[in-house]
């Protein structure tokens, strides 16, 4: 409790567990894959899958479909918890991600993400009207001094971080449908931006806040639809690179999943 007045020579016990390392196991979970040939594989993770083992998610997750699909053909840079990751999407967000199945594609595309060279897009559905409706946001980035398991904006520390938006078109009175082009990758990076320009994703569960003004005319139906969809109405639409062997231009774009199209239907009765 962070409002918890510590007391002179007041004792704490602190139990330590062991850590248990995750060993990931190939299992047959199906993949959309998008390309694929014998260097790298790109794949539209669904939202609510996770990328790569972690405490309370040591199976299930992307790196295990990852270990089948590809067998013994991934690079090795990432360690057995991370084999060919070189980027991750949040867990409930859905879209396109590049995954490397060699060492040498795996620091080629991690140089590029590291220069900004990469091109990246998002739709999200925001609530309220971006004002102005086109805009670039550039704000630190860093671990939230009130809550180490969030993101903040912060005035000193954390890592730069900028974000490109623009309004698609408006969703009824309450709501948005954005494009946000990346020029970094910090954690949570859009979500945060967003939200401390007081638009905060639709279904955020942990920058989102109350939004029951926002809702307030929807009926109970269309009010549990929007709590049902899997997390932050986010997905990253858009991907382009320069293929580290071959040196051709890739780019890849795919449509918003479903439950983001019916979030879409709703809101622009509204």
């Amino acid at each position: 409790d962070p409002s918890y007045k510590i007391k002179h020579g007041q004792p704490f016990k602190i139990e330590i567990h062991e850590a248990v390392e995750a060993d990931p196991e190939p299992t047959d979970i199906p993949l959309e894959v998008i390309f694929e040939d014998e260097h790298l594989i790109v794949i539209n993770k669904p939202a609510g899958m996770v990328v790569h083992p972690a405490p309370g998610n040591y199976d299930g997750t992307l790196v295990n479909a990852l270990l089948f699909h590809c067998k013994d053909k991934l690079s090795g840079i990432g360690g057995v918890k991370r084999p060919g990751i070189v980027h991750r999407l949040d867990k409930d967000t859905s879209g396109i991600m590049v995954v490397a199945k060699s060492d040498i594609v795996h620091k080629g595309l991690s140089a590029q993400f590291a220069e900004h060279s990469l091109e990246r897009k998002y739709k999200a559905i925001v609530w309220g009207i971006p004002k102005p409706i086109k805009g670039t946001i550039e704000r630190r980035i860093g671990r939230s001094p009130f809550d180490r398991k969030k993101m903040a904006v912060l005035k000193k520390g954390g890592r730069d971080a900028i974000t490109h938006y623009n309004l698609i078109k408006t969703l009824g009175t309450y709501a948005s449908l954005i494009e946000c082009k990346l020029e970094t990758g910090r954690t949570h990076q859009i979500r945060v931006h967003m939200t401390s320009k007081g638009y905060s994703l639709v279904n955020d569960p942990v920058y989102g806040g109350d939004r029951k003004a926002f809702t307030a005319k929807l009926s109970k139906e269309e009010r549990q639809l929007i709590e049902d969809c899997v997390g932050q109405a986010l997905h990253a639409y858009l991907l382009g690179f320069t293929h580290p062997v071959t040196n051709e231009y890739l780019r890849f774009e795919n449509k918003m999943p479903d439950a983001m199209k019916d979030l879409v239907k709703i809101l622009e009765k509204y």
